[in-house]
């Protein structure tokens, strides 16, 4: 299993864009093959919140998180946000216990 981490800082006044492209990627990213989680999370400093949206992942293997990646829907999600973040920094890790 592996866990992605995938911060992503807004640009200012997007976050409800961001939000709402989420509500109709995350459906789909959930129902393919070996997604374990997705989750789309604030900031829990309320002052961050507008600032900051970080999603979780946990995949069964990182082949399956590649196949994701390629996926239509996640190029359509990349081009519908392409200008509401000023950028995404990804951490992939994997359980060592």
């Amino acid at each position: 299993m592996i866990y992605v981490i995938a911060r992503m800082e807004l640009n200012e006044g997007c976050k409800d864009a961001m939000l709402a492209a989420l509500a109709e990627t995350v459906p789909q990213v959930l129902s393919e093959d070996g997604c374990i989680m997705y989750t789309p999370c604030l900031e829990a400093d309320e002052e961050q919140q507008d600032k900051y949206l970080t999603i979780i992942e946990a995949w069964k293997n990182r082949d399956l998180h590649q196949a994701h990646l390629a996926a239509p829907h996640m190029a359509k999600f990349r081009d519908t946000v392409k200008d509401l973040r000023k950028g995404c920094d990804v951490k992939i890790v994997a359980p060592v216990m």
